[in-house]
């Protein structure tokens, strides 16, 4: 059974199920995407972009990348049709950042590992000499 929970979009109360909108926002996301299958279906315009997309339908763009990150829209079928990495915003087809960035955020990743890993050696080094045990001769014999 659903629990209650407020839409995301109108913020009215409804039983939640897999969706995180309710019913009605729901239809008007469906009749928002009708809108635009239909018009990408139009030979002519598979070759449009984003922004002629949402000039022509007027469907806001953050709508339309949800649909092509939901694989609704198939962007094999439409070649212009991608939406902007998350960093650089270049128009990309999948995931949130384009492969550069990707290859990037590797490197950092990598580089912040080794520093964090010569920390770490450091730090057990360091622990070595603190745990010697050093005798002090007080009466000189």
């Amino acid at each position: 059974m659903g629990e209650l929970a407020n839409c995301v979009r109108c913020d009215t109360v409804y039983v939640k199920t897999t969706r995180d909108i309710c019913t009605d926002c729901f239809q008007k996301e469906e009749q928002a995407f009708q809108k635009v299958y239909a018009f990408l279906r139009v030979r002519k315009n598979r070759q449009a972009t984003l922004s002629e997309i949402v000039n022509a339908t007027e469907v806001k763009e953050v709508l339309i990348t949800k649909f092509i990150k939901e694989r609704r829209l198939q962007v094999k079928n439409f070649p212009n049709l991608g939406y902007p990495c998350e960093n650089c915003n270049t128009t990309i087809t999948s995931g949130k950042f384009c492969d550069n960035c990707l290859d990037k955020l590797k490197e950092e990743l990598s580089a912040f590992e080794q520093v964090e890993e010569r920390k770490l050696i450091n730090e057990q080094s360091e622990g070595k000499k603190v745990d010697t045990y050093y005798a002090i001769d007080k009466h000189g014999k």
